[in-house]
């Protein structure tokens, strides 16, 4: 009887580390026999459309980001309407504010030419984001793979707030952020994603017009292209988060940070006598301090909650489920 209770347990242990083991991501090798070319591919449409319009690569970065805050890294966030679910696309941080998807569309018909119902979408998504960044001179890191796609997305997922607003304080940033498992350094690093692409004026107008730790001249420019009027066409009008190199990822965000020219509240609040000031100097004095921080934090991010193994799908159009 004691032998056979000796197995059992054994048996017992050996289901839970394989169902522990089950959710991991791979590593970038995933798709090298299955699909070889993947990377080629994605690479054939991305350097296109960022050629013709560099403020697409932080549209993609932030597609990533957006998909992965809500509900995990599943693809979610590329889903069209249905009759069965509203998704994420218009919920109040998307809609109006999350571009891209006819990018993403002709990436997945590329990888999809190459080798049909193989490549997920929430895995393009996180190799996009990556070379993305490496596009316009920032690091290069080995992407996990593995993703698997949702079937479903939610509206009210996304309007949770779970994503940090544009009018985020220091702590709340730190609060979304370690909802999902990111640490301090993890939201200070990833905020540098704002060292490139752009912002409506509706999302940065309170601050230009209403904080006071913000450099008058800086506001006074942006004011020219953001009135404080409301409800005109003037709310689409953009403004570059880096002012100074908006289309090269670097460390100038933090440099504007320590000079009070962040563009949202939010980006200032990083710099505000706060517990990340010290971050920020360190990144402003040490871009390859910044570059690695990055790269560990977009690792991690993308490593929230995926789908794997049996789980999910793998669309054949990144909007719809099959």
């Amino acid at each position: 009887m004691a032998r056979i209770s000796w197995k059992f347990g054994l048996l017992m242990m050996m289901i839970v580390l394989v169902g522990s083991c089950s959710g991991q991501l791979s590593n970038e090798n995933f798709y090298s026999k299955k699909c070889p070319n993947v990377f080629k591919a994605i690479r054939s449409v991305l350097r296109s459309a960022v050629a013709k319009e560099p403020r697409m690569a932080a549209s993609l970065l932030r597609l990533h980001f957006h998909d992965c805050f809500v509900n995990g890294c599943d693809g979610s966030v590329l889903l069209d309407d249905t009759s069965s679910f509203k998704g994420e696309k218009t919920a109040g941080p998307n809609n109006n504010s999350l571009r891209g998807y006819d990018v993403v569309d002709a990436i997945k018909a590329k990888v999809e030419s190459v080798c049909p119902g193989v490549v997920s979408c929430a895995d393009i998504l996180a190799i996009t984001a990556r070379d993305s960044v490496v596009l316009l001179g920032g690091p290069n890191w080995n992407v996990k793979l593995g993703r698997r796609d949702s079937k479903t997305a939610s509206l009210a997922a996304a309007n949770s707030g779970v994503l940090p607003p544009p009018t985020a304080t220091l702590s709340q940033l730190i609060s979304k952020f370690q909802a999902v498992g990111l640490s301090t350094k993890d939201m200070a690093a990833l905020s540098g994603a704002h060292t490139i692409g752009k912002a409506r004026c509706t999302v940065y107008r309170t601050r230009i017009y209403n904080d006071t730790n913000i450099d008058r001249t800086f506001a006074n420019a942006r004011k020219k292209n953001c009135p404080i009027i409301t409800g005109t066409p003037k709310d689409n009008n953009v403004a570059p988060f880096d002012f100074k190199t908006p289309n090269h990822f670097d460390n100038s965000y933090y440099k504007n940070l320590l000079n009070k020219k962040g563009l949202l509240h939010s980006d200032q609040e990083l710099f505000n006598g706060g517990s990340t000031d010290s971050l920020v100097r360190t990144y402003t004095n040490n871009q390859k301090a910044f570059f690695a921080d990055f790269a560990t934090a977009m690792i991690k991010m993308g490593n929230i909650k995926p789908l794997t193994g049996s789980q999910g799908i793998i669309r054949r159009n990144c909007r719809r489920a099959n």
